[in-house]
């Protein structure tokens, strides 16, 4: 089906797209003062026309989040996170965004990060987030450790593909299993090089990183966090609509999905019990993507 701009532009996903970044400012993911991703990028990121962005731009705009000016791109204004005064043993299980977390964590001398994931989008957008604080001298860790298992083969996930069960379409499930690649790869790509251009530029003495891929699939999302905090929460399928504009022509489909980007985790901490629920939860998922990273990994040419 052909997309009309139009309707895109003033319907849910509009209201996705908008939600999205609000979360990402709130959570500082995009932090006051700094450039949101062009137009353009923000449209590939999110598949939807120029004519949505554009709407949720004026959106968030009057809403006092960014300010817009010609050939200046869109800049944040405000971070309107209320930080908790709770304390981390207290908030364990408790559902929490990631970019608070790992704000924290990046506060800290030394921060080692596990992850487990589908494509490495929120953890780029965060970690971006916090490389540029360090650029501004606002934070100076150390050491930083980073390991990323991804599944190995997208082409053979049980999902994204068309939702109509009874007119299957192999181009379209083969555009949509593309499309995801690309934005794996993508996120990979800028992790590798934001990382590596903070070790280059010595404004962290020691920066580690490997991306590693297992043929699990999917189904939660985990990171671990200087081995004493855990984010989990499900991918959880859905029916959505997912613009399509490669080779193949722009056309809209509607797919079965996972959506994990601004979802909502349960955060656990070892808060010194060894046998309370929030240790034993962290140590178990600590374990789980050891044995995975050490026994179900592909450790060919790693990059670091």
């Amino acid at each position: 089906m052909a997309v009309n701009r139009k309707d895109e532009a003033r319907g849910p996903e509009s209201r996705r797209v908008a939600a999205e970044l609000r979360v990402r400012i709130a959570d500082g993911g995009y932090p006051p003062d700094t450039l949101l991703p062009s137009q353009h990028e923000l449209a590939t990121e999110f598949g939807v026309s120029r004519d949505t962005i554009q709407r949720v731009l004026r959106e968030l705009r009057g809403e006092g989040w960014i300010e817009t000016r010609q050939g200046q791109g869109s800049r944040v204004l405000r971070n309107q996170r209320i930080q908790s005064s709770t304390p981390r043993a207290s908030r364990s299980r408790h559902p929490m965004t990631l970019g608070p977390l790992i704000g924290e964590a990046f506060e800290q001398p030394e921060v080692a990060l596990d992850i487990y994931t589908l494509t490495a989008e929120s953890v780029d957008t965060h970690i971006r987030a916090q490389a540029e604080r360090i650029r501004l001298g606002l934070i100076s860790p150390d050491r930083i450790a980073l390991r990323i298992m991804l599944p190995t083969a997208v082409d053979a996930l049980p999902y994204p593909k068309k939702a109509d069960a009874k007119n299957p379409d192999p181009d379209v499930d083969a555009r949509l299993r593309a499309r995801l690649r690309g934005i794996a790869e993508h996120h990979i790509a800028s992790l590798h090089k934001v990382l590596g251009e903070l070790r280059a530029e010595g404004l962290v003495n020691q920066v580690e990183y490997e991306f590693r891929h297992t043929p699990l699939t999917p189904t939660f999302k985990l990171y671990v966090i200087n081995r004493a905090e855990v984010l989990h929460g499900p991918y959880i399928p859905l029916i959505r609509p997912v613009v399509l504009g490669d080779g193949g022509g722009i056309q809209e489909v509607k797919a079965v999905d996972v959506l994990g980007l601004g979802a909502t985790l349960t955060h656990h901490v070892r808060d010194g019990r060894p046998d309370s629920p929030g240790s034993t939860f962290v140590d178990s998922m600590t374990a789980w993507f050891e044995a995975v990273w050490t026994l179900l990994t592909d450790q060919g040419p790693a990059v670091r």
